[in-house]
């Protein structure tokens, strides 16, 4: 019995300090972040809207929420500009196609799909820089309005949109 209890805060204390380990380095958090420890500042660009329909609010909706998940997961310092990391994107398309036809050749559903492209630049780690496009969508039924339910649906997919930038940037999913 004494040595089941010996074994078990061996693993725990040896849980612990690799975990302390772990973070200390600054290569893993538990955030899922993977930032080498001499990377301190990003700078995050308002996103250029150039899609053909127009979102007045899109583009700053989406710079906030990054720049937001950017300060809630990380400890880098956010600055206006020359951060170790930078990121600059354009919102390339914003499209809302029937979905779903039924019987009667109607549309059951609309899709809202939002496409932007990223520029992520590391100034310390440049074979980690990326330019990739992103899309993602979210859909409504075809009895709604877009106007009825835009707001909604916009914020659905910034948060997806922010998820995949913020892992393809420095979770490096």
């Amino acid at each position: 019995m004494k040595n089941k209890a010996v074994l078990f805060l061996i693993r725990i204390m040896a849980t612990a300090i690799v975990s302390v380990l772990c973070v200390s380095c600054g290569i893993y958090s538990f955030s899922g972040t993977s930032i080498q420890p001499d990377v301190h500042t990003v700078t995050i660009n308002y996103f250029e809207y150039k899609a053909l329909r127009v979102n007045p609010t899109l583009s700053n909706e989406l710079t906030e929420a990054l720049k937001d998940q950017f300060r809630r997961l990380t400890k880098l310092e956010q600055v206006d500009e020359n951060g170790d990391l930078e990121i600059t994107g354009e919102i390339i398309g914003y499209d809302v196609k029937a979905m779903g036809i039924t019987a009667n050749e109607v549309a059951a559903q609309n899709r809202l799909t939002v496409n932007v492209k990223i520029y992520f630049v590391n100034r310390k780690y440049p074979e980690d820089d990326l330019e990739q496009s992103f899309s993602a969508y979210a859909d409504f039924d075809s009895m709604q309005s877009l106007d009825a339910v835009e707001s909604s649906l916009c914020q659905e997919i910034i948060d997806k949109l922010v998820e995949d930038i913020f892992n393809a940037t420095v979770a490096q999913w």
